[in-house]
């Protein structure tokens, strides 16, 4: 995908989800850190174009899931991300966790997980802007930006201005072949 492609992808799920939530009150997103927050905050803004209702600054936020996760021995120690919850909380709200990549599903049980510590959302929606496939969990996403069919041995990685560095014109969902990866970091 370039970034022309992630930016009508991004836009037409913006548009899901004000059509499958029949507008935008009582909205959350909450970004699952690190590539679903920088989502996150993109798909509010195309809301707010949307639904003049919907307000970014009241109604985005991030989750950690790093407690929260089945890996944590597999792959060693990892720094939590700041969990940010917009100030009415999630009690009755229709919380969209946004993330880049969905893979196996463990980064969404987790983020479920998580979510259940923090309150009780009336409904929870998934939002990915790539679904690669091999789900170990029965998980699917609700908004998917991507159908994206990869082998096992290939890695996803969505390349992002405001973490690596390329410019936004530049930015890219870019395959690698031929890594072999079991059970991928950073990966969901």
């Amino acid at each position: 995908m370039s970034a022309a492609d992630m930016d009508r992808a991004l836009t037409r799920i913006a548009h899901e989800i004000v059509e499958s939530h029949r507008g935008v009150e009582g909205l959350l997103l909450l970004g699952i850190p690190r590539r679903g927050t920088i989502l996150a905050r993109r798909l509010g803004e195309r809301l707010a174009r949307i639904d003049p209702g919907f307000d970014p600054a009241q109604a985005i936020g991030s989750l950690d899931i790093t407690l929260y996760r089945d890996d944590l021995r597999a792959h060693g120690a990892r720094t939590p991300e700041p969990t940010t919850i917009p100030g009415a909380g999630i009690d009755g709200a229709t919380v969209v966790l946004v993330d880049d990549v969905l893979y196996s599903g463990r980064t969404v049980r987790a983020a479920l997980d998580a979510l259940q510590a923090l309150g009780r959302p009336a409904v929870v929606r998934l939002a990915v802007l790539v679904d690669r496939g091999h789900r170990e969990l029965p998980i699917r996403s609700d908004h998917v930006g991507k159908n994206l069919p990869t082998s096992r041995d290939e890695r996803v990685s969505v390349l992002l201005e405001e973490i690596d560095g390329v410019p936004r014109s530049e930015e890219a969902v870019v395959i690698q072949r031929g890594r072999s990866v079991k059970s991928p970091a950073g990966e969901r």
